[in-house]
């Protein structure tokens, strides 16, 4: 019989098609750029794990891929007769593979035990957490070696860094002895089920659904979905529509908006399936402007790019803290002419405290101060302002002074190409249609400003490699306050002035 991976039986656990075509068709796979880095992150939590578990540096780390999977058990037996810690411990017993992140001696009188230890990134204990922990403690009771107690050990998100490399204290650990040992039988038909699904000749006919996203997304979906029918409107695209709506539709076959009952929507729902099946474009320019008219210019027009760390590099942050490293600011004066100030770190020091300084510099003390979805740039500089206490002041006065566009564009504005989304990504273009962002150079979304900034600060980054990212970090930025003016120029009926 086939032994099965830990990371095999959960694919069996997400989809069994999942399983079949990671053995047959491996060659499918599609990793994203979100599994690489949440991968990545998993292995320096891993390593700080391994630190704090061994602050006497007795330990011994198993290393699969330089030793081979045989050398690696054989390891694993030598050193399970030695008194500890071992890390990534391998064991192969009862058909199922797994790796253990961490096993502590403990003494049962004058027995061997060993406390089990999962090493997790995310800030709790998640659901499909104890599907690994019970593969896990069923390969090693296969193998014969007792099980003192198990733990996960994940991010506890409010604990501060202290600085000079001191991470104790950066993981929780939760015992869940009880619930993993109870369900350990379970593994064996899984193993059963596994061990049937891939001597099938050809891949289970399973459609996609829920489980393609639960509880990551799967990378054969592109694979799996690539002949099914697709919905010229889907029904995705309705504004904070229910799940349980959109699973009682899908019942019915239903996933196109041409078909979904006007009664199930509500106003802003049905705005979008009614502009987005006639193609034509909804603007409530009265509204509107009337909305605007109550924070007449000087105004400023404010974007933050921000960072986050599982593992905290600056004293005095939490681990995925959302941390500011830039801002752009685009300033109306009343006459409507147009300044820019802009910020950027790349000295791969804590950016916070210069940051809010500029900030406050650049807003001065008058004015509206317009973003678009205010509860992010607020909630930062709330943040600032409690790690600073002398620039809490000018900092909350900035908060005061805040006028969202979002809820303008939601309430008063909406144009098919949307596809049911307010984000600014999406209404730039149809507002303001010469200015997009995939035609920036480098950096066009968050997600690549935040891996651009990391490569910035990165010690073997060349000079010339950073001139560069800085021109295209400043860029992206620059157009989201640019493009905040272009809206508050058409919401405000400032369409026949330049700016």
């Amino acid at each position: 019989m086939r032994t099965f991976s830990k990371s095999r039986l959960l694919a069996l656990r997400q989809c069994p098609k999942k399983l079949w075509l990671e053995v047959h068709r491996p060659v499918l796979l599609e990793y994203s750029t979100e599994t690489d880095a949440r991968l990545q992150i998993g292995r320096q939590v891993g390593e700080i794990a391994r630190r704090i578990y061994d602050r006497d540096g007795n330990g011994v780390l198993i290393d699969v891929q330089a030793d081979g999977f045989d050398r690696a058990f054989e390891r694993t037996t030598e050193l399970l007769r030695t008194c500890q810690p071992i890390f990534e411990a391998g064991f192969s017993a009862g058909g199922a593979l797994t790796f253990i992140d961490i096993l502590l001696p403990e003494k049962e009188g004058d027995e061997l035990a060993w406390h089990m230890i999962e090493v997790k990134s995310s800030t709790s204990v998640k659901g499909y957490h104890y599907d690994d922990l019970v593969v896990q403690a069923f390969a090693v009771k296969a193998a014969g070696i007792p099980l003192a107690s198990i733990s996960l050990a994940h991010i506890d998100s409010s604990w501060i860094f202290p600085g000079s490399a001191d991470y104790r204290g950066l993981l929780k650990e939760n015992d869940l002895t009880a619930e993993t040992l109870s369900r350990t039988n379970e593994v064996n038909e899984w193993i059963i089920q596994a061990q049937n699904i891939v001597d099938q000749p050809t891949e289970p006919l399973i459609q996609t659904g829920s489980q393609c996203l639960s509880p990551f997304e799967c990378s054969f979906y592109d694979y799996c979905s690539r002949n099914e029918p697709k919905a010229e409107y889907p029904v995705a695209w309705l504004p904070r529509f229910s799940s349980a709506k959109a699973e009682k539709l899908a019942a019915q076959g239903i996933d196109d908006l041409r078909n979904v009952p006007d009664e199930w929507l509500n106003g802003k729902q049905l705005r979008v399936k009614t502009h987005t099946l006639t193609g034509a474009v909804f603007f409530d320019a009265a509204g509107a402007a009337s909305d605007l008219a109550v924070h007449p210019l000087p105004a400023c027009f404010l974007d933050f790019e921000t960072i986050q760390f599982a593992v905290p590099v600056w004293k005095g942050t939490r681990p995925y803290q959302q941390i500011p490293f830039q801002f752009s600011m685009h300033r109306l004066d009343a006459l409507g002419q147009l300044a820019h100030i802009e910020f950027l770190d790349l000295s791969g020091n804590n950016p916070s405290e210069s940051f809010a300084q500029s900030l406050i510099a650049a807003c001065g003390e008058q004015g509206p101060v317009f973003v678009y979805n205010a509860g992010f740039e607020m909630a930062r500089i709330r943040e600032l302002a409690e790690r600073f206490p002398a620039l809490s002041q000018p900092l909350l006065a900035i908060n005061d002074r805040i006028v969202d566009l979002l809820p303008v564009a939601r309430e008063r504005y909406y144009h098919p190409s949307q596809q049911g989304s307010w984000s600014i990504k999406k209404v730039l273009p149809a507002v303001v249609p010469e200015l997009r962002y995939d035609a920036l150079d480098g950096v066009q979304d968050g997600g690549m400003a935040m891996n651009a900034f990391l490569e910035g600060i990165h010690p073997d980054t060349t000079p010339e490699r950073k001139t560069q990212i800085e021109q295209q970090l400043l860029a992206y930025c620059k157009l989201d306050t640019y493009a905040m003016v272009r809206l508050w120029q058409v919401f405000s009926g400032w369409i026949d002035r330049k700016v």
